[in-house]
């Protein structure tokens, strides 16, 4: 069985058993429980459900693995013939999850 699930503005094709990164989760500690109520379509046992009615009561359960910080990106500004330059460093916080069901 799988499933769309949108979490943080982007969305995500999960299954049971997966891990994926996630946003941060605000307030998920190391072995807590998150539910995912955002679920787009859910897909098995030659099926497909995509109407609202059937995705009101769908979710996604998972177990929080983790968090941490993605690698570090560069952003430069520059401009030319002005001796103008700046470097800036960013490194977004992400959770892990592991999917542990979908419920329909």
């Amino acid at each position: 069985m799988e499933a769309v699930i949108t979490t943080g503005g982007k969305q995500y094709r999960v299954a049971p058993g997966q891990v994926i990164k996630v946003e941060k989760l605000p307030g998920a500690t190391r072995g807590s429980v998150v539910e995912f109520v955002s679920v787009l379509v859910v897909a098995g046992d030659g099926r497909v459900c995509a109407t609202p009615a059937d995705l009101r009561a769908a979710k996604v359960v998972g177990e929080v693995i983790g968090e941490r910080l993605d690698p570090k990106i560069r952003v430069v500004k520059y401009k030319r013939r002005k001796g103008y330059r700046r470097t800036r460093g960013h490194r977004q916080p992400r959770t892990s999850v592991r999917i542990t069901g979908i419920e329909v």
